[in-house]
């Protein structure tokens, strides 16, 4: 079988894809574009190609394993006519994203932006009105693997921890899970508000302007997972007024974000350029789980990290 990988693995890597019983071919994503000697391919390893590649110039693709989390560039009609098996690298990135929501909190709770300021001017004065979690109610909407390594580091804290999901079921590390339905009503207990649910035609905006004029006064967002499932002049109007105290986001509507949003400006704002996946153990993690699923698929096991397109994830 033939396997075409868009991301440049390590020699030994892929060698020992190859002692798998693969012919392995490596295209550079960001110049890849179609020839003869990849039409024949049966498994395609890749991050977004999809602007690049049409899949249906390969008549063989029988799966495809994306190295990210996020489902969205696939060409999902596509993909569901020809009934090929989608993998997504879902739980590769949740620890570093999840170390990230913690460290975002403790900077906002901790008003660290004030101090490197102070640093920098070299200002000896201190702030003597700093928050402590202990004690307050962190509210995740979306329960999956991200929202569970941070919940899981948030439980030494002593806070409170509440998941919204699709059904509401009850996940590992969260105190109480409700269903989406009851999003405005949950919202307005958090102190904290930490955005981890996928990007879907349903989560589009779903934080929407009523949403944040139920949050608690004075609450908290952290954003991790997409840029438009908040409505971000929405956002920016409760900024502005004080009824959200402070946002750390590491997504936007539009990215990079434009040098003309409001945002840069905002004080109580902390951008990072869609930066808190990366870490130095991403790279094993994207391989390992591109190795164990090509040593499953060759041995007619079941693959890990099935997406199905009809549900999201």
């Amino acid at each position: 079988m033939k396997v075409l990988t868009t991301f440049k693995f390590t020699e030994e890597e892929f060698e020992a894809l190859e002692k798998l019983g693969y012919e392995v071919v490596y295209k550079d994503e960001k110049t890849v574009s179609f020839s003869e000697d990849i039409e024949d391919i049966d498994i395609l390893v890749t991050f977004d190609c999809f602007k690049k590649l049409d899949i249906d110039k390969f008549p063989n693709l029988k799966w495809i394993q994306l190295l990210s989390a996020g489902i969205n560039q696939v060409p999902k009609d596509k993909i569901l006519k020809r009934n090929i098996f989608l993998t997504n690298a879902r739980g590769v990135y949740s620890i570093p994203i999840a170390e990230w929501i913690v460290l975002k909190t403790l900077e906002m709770f901790k008003n660290s932006k004030e101090f490197h300021e102070k640093q920098k001017n070299k200002v000896w004065k201190q702030n003597t009105h700093l928050l402590e979690l202990y004690g307050k109610t962190i509210g995740f909407i979306g329960t999956g693997s991200i929202a569970q390594e941070a919940a899981k580091r948030f439980e030494g804290f002593g806070v409170n921890i509440v998941g919204i999901n699709t059904s509401g079921r009850q996940v590992d590390h969260f105190h109480e899970c409700y269903s989406v339905d009851k999003l405005k009503e949950i919202v307005k207990k958090c102190d904290v508000v930490v955005v981890t649910i996928p990007y879907t035609d349903e989560t589009y905006h779903l934080i929407d302007k009523d949403v944040l004029d139920s949050m608690k006064d004075e609450a908290y967002i952290v954003n991790i997972a997409r840029g438009v499932i908040i409505d971000e002049k929405a956002l920016v109007e409760n900024l502005k007024s004080g009824k959200i105290k402070k946002a750390a986001l590491d997504v936007f509507e539009k990215e990079p974000l434009p040098e003309d949003s409001p945002l840069w400006e905002m004080e109580n704002v902390y951008i990072s350029p869609h930066n808190s996946w990366s870490s130095e153990m991403i790279f094993r993690r994207r391989y390992e789980i591109t190795y164990e699923n090509l040593k499953r698929y060759i041995n007619n096991e079941d693959l890990i990290n099935v997406v199905d397109l009809n549900r999201g994830y």
